[in-house]
């Protein structure tokens, strides 16, 4: 009897200690760059398991019984254990939600990523190329889309376009090609293996996007310290342009009426800081060259899909008008760029029309092209003088029509996508292309708005 009091008096003793354990989870703040990792260990804090060996003999510092007993393996004592310790686990779970806002939207983000936008769970949802293609953008237009100065990119920006890019470009770690090698064994043997490497085009293309991705950043960060500042439009009159407050202002276009406006100090700029600018402005110029020529080049290899091919008119001149297609199919010596002189446009709108309409021409005499030479051996030999001309034709016009839309989007670089890069982008389904595309459009556009603020700004000061 006393052996058992003294037995029932120690339980109560061990369970009313109260636990100092480290917790499960530990409040992290939010700009801690340890709060998301790409992979996971292996080991749990949670699945440790229990050796005997491990007790030791000297007293505990919680001075509890150091000595085994048979309590340890009670079983209804090692539920009430579990039990109060996942009760503490859930709470210190709740209070690490609580406090990290940044983990809810990650949450968020994934699960986008997994139903593919369909928040339904239906199975409705785009596919994982266009999700992530979507995502990429829509973090742009986040982070970028109001960075309407030259100014440097405030913390929490930053930090969230460089977690976040990496979060959705480590895709690309896993994504690998099989190739056969010749593997020798110690016996002198030659066998054939299949090996794996990373994707041509991604181990090419993705880590000069991130190259120009730092530069861009780097340029940004820069404008720390100005002789330019900016001011609203509504804030200006014409009396007060001139004077110490406003200086000179630049005139901007009344189509960019959003735009704060740049102002320099009545004497203009150093020349320290104009040559200063003219080279940020050289540079983000061949930045935005490079991420167009890599977008274009991704864009190129992309599948034309079935459906845009079934939309095309049934001959180029339908698509062209009578005016460019007498032009263009003029057996003379072609020039595009005395056609679009000739065709004087005034917009970038009435060039996006000419450049979905020309590339559409193009690709109705490709296909042609193709259906002429597909044809079967005895109707060759039946239309064979025929089609000799017909194809050199066609393959004339097809030639004409990508020069002058080569020519037209070097005239226009900041112009926006054709209508087949929309189709491309939208029936994509490879995820490597979809994330360099994306990756090279929006580094594009911001490249490029880098270039028209220091152009503003250069032109307030030649005002």
């Amino acid at each position: 009897m006393e052996h058992l009091s003294k037995s029932d008096d120690t339980s109560v003793d061990q369970n009313d200690q109260p636990s100092t354990g480290t917790p499960a989870y530990s409040t992290m703040s939010t700009d801690s760059a340890t709060a998301y990792f790409r992979t996971n260990s292996n080991a749990s804090v949670f699945s440790e398991t229990v050796d005997d060996s491990s007790y030791s003999s000297e007293a505990s510092p919680m001075h509890w019984p150091a000595e085994k007993s048979d309590r340890l393996n009670n079983p209804v004592l090692s539920k009430l254990r579990m039990k109060q310790h996942k009760h503490d686990m859930n709470k210190n779970y709740d209070d690490f939600e609580g406090v990290d806002p940044e983990l809810e939207m990650m949450k968020e983000r994934f699960a986008k990523l997994l139903l593919g936008e369909d928040m339904s769970g239906g199975g409705k949802g785009v596919c994982t190329a266009v999700t992530i293609s979507n995502a990429i953008t829509n973090l742009y237009a986040t982070v970028f889309g109001q960075k309407l100065r030259l100014e440097p990119l405030n913390q929490e920006k930053a930090a969230m376009w460089n977690r976040e890019m990496n979060c959705l470009l480590s895709v690309c770690d896993y994504m690998v090609e099989v190739t056969a090698s010749t593997q020798e064994l110690q016996d002198g043997t030659s066998v054939q293996v299949m090996t794996s490497r990373p994707r041509s085009d991604i181990y090419v293309n993705l880590p000069a996007l991130q190259k120009l991705d730092a530069m861009l950043l780097e340029i940004l960060d820069s404008f720390q310290e100005t002789e330019f500042w900016y001011t609203e439009k509504g804030s200006m009159s014409s009396n007060s342009i001139g004077s110490e407050l406003f200086g000179r202002v630049a005139q901007l276009n009344q189509e960019k009426w959003w735009l704060p406006v740049p102002c320099v100090p009545p004497d203009g700029l150093s020349e320290e800081s104009r040559m200063n600018l003219r080279h940020k402005r050289d540079c983000a110029n061949q930045i935005h060259k490079a991420a167009m020529a890599i977008n274009s080049n991704i864009l190129a290899e992309m599948e034309i899909p079935e459906s845009y091919l079934a939309s095309l008119p049934k001959n180029g001149r339908e698509s062209l008008g009578d005016t460019i297609y007498r032009y263009i199919s003029t057996p003379e010596k072609f020039s595009p760029d005395y056609l679009l002189d000739h065709l004087s446009l005034t917009s970038e709108h009435e060039a996006l029309d000419l450049a979905n309409r020309v590339e559409a021409s193009m690709y109705t005499w490709r296909r042609k092209l193709c259906i002429s030479h597909s044809k079967s051996s005895w109707n060759m030999v039946k239309d064979f003088m025929a089609d000799i001309e017909r194809s050199d034709k066609n393959q004339t016009l097809a030639e004409r029509a990508e020069s002058l839309l080569f020519c037209l989007k070097q005239r226009y670089p900041g112009l926006s996508q054709t209508s087949l890069d929309t189709w491309k982008i939208q029936y994509n389904q490879d995820v490597g292309q979809a994330i360099l595309e994306s990756y090279s459009r929006v580094l594009e556009g911001l490249a490029f708005n880098i270039v028209t603020r220091i152009e503003d700004v250069l032109g307030a000061d030649g005002a």
